[in-house]
C-alpha cells in the first residue's frame, strides 16, 4: 500500500503556477485634446514669432501644457516642429486616397501652391533648414513628413496608370517627384510665381499620357 500511495504521489503533476499578469500601464494615456493644443501652439508660434524663438518654453505657454509632458511625448523640439507642420498641412493640403485620381493629384498640387505663398510655406523653410543645420540633411523631415504623405501620393498614381489614366513608362514614385519636387524647387529659389493653375498644369504635364 505504501509502494503504491508513493507510486501514485509520484505520477501526479504539480499544480501549475498562476498565470502572470501583464504589468499595469502607468500614468495617463495620451490626451487627443492636448496633443493637438501642443501642435496647433507650435505651428502659430513658428508662423508668428519664428523657428528661434519657438521654443518648448513658448510652446508650453502657448498651449498650456507642461514641458514634463511635452518632452514626454516628443523625442526632440525639431519632431515636435516637424509634426506641427504635418498636422497643419493635413488641413490646409488635404490627400484623400479615395477618388479620381487625377481630380485629387490636381486639387492636391493647388493647395499645395497656395499654401506655398502664406506662412506655410515660410514654415516649412525654416523646419527644413533647421534640420539640415543639425542633422546634415532632411532625414527627419523625410521620415516624419515627407514619407507618409509621398506614400499616399504614389498609391494615387499607381492606381491611375492601373486604370490606364497615367502614364506607365515611369515608376510613380518618380512622378510623384517630378511634380513637388518641381513645385518646391520653383518656390524655393524663386524661379516663378507658383499658382494653383500652374500646379494643376504640371500636374498634366507629368501624369497624362502624351
Amino acid at each position: 500500500m505504501i509502494r503504491n500511495t508513493r507510486a501514485k504521489a509520484l505520477k501526479t503533476p504539480p499544480p501549475k503556477a498562476p498565470a502572470a499578469k501583464p504589468p499595469a500601464k502607468r500614468g495617463r494615456p495620451r490626451s487627443l485634446e492636448t496633443e493637438a493644443a501642443i501642435l496647433d501652439a507650435a505651428y502659430r508660434l513658428a508662423a508668428s514669432i519664428g523657428l528661434n524663438a519657438t521654443t518648448v518654453d513658448a510652446i508650453a505657454r502657448e498651449s498650456q501644457v507642461s514641458k514634463m509632458t511635452i518632452y514626454k511625448w516628443w523625442p526632440s523640439r525639431d519632431a515636435l516642429l516637424i509634426d506641427a507642420f504635418l498636422r497643419q498641412a493635413a488641413v490646409m493640403v488635404p490627400l484623400p486616397e479615395q477618388g479620381d485620381p487625377l481630380t485629387i493629384l490636381r486639387d492636391h498640387a493647388a493647395a499645395y501652391a497656395r499654401a506655398l505663398n502664406q506662412d506655410f510655406g515660410k514654415v516649412q523653410l525654416a523646419v527644413i533648414a533647421e534640420d539640415m543645420a543639425k542633422n546634415g540633411s532632411g532625414v527627419l523631415f523625410r521620415d516624419r513628413y515627407l514619407k507618409a504623405r509621398k506614400g499616399i501620393g504614389v498609391k494615387v498614381i499607381q492606381r491611375g496608370q492601373s486604370q490606364g489614366k497615367f502614364r506607365r513608362s515611369v515608376p510613380a514614385s518618380e512622378l510623384y517627384d517630378r511634380i513637388y519636387g518641381t513645385l518646391f524647387y520653383q518656390f524655393l529659389f524663386g524661379l516663378r510665381r507658383v499658382t494653383p493653375a500652374h500646379a494643376r498644369a504640371l500636374v498634366d504635364s507629368v501624369l497624362l499620357p502624351d
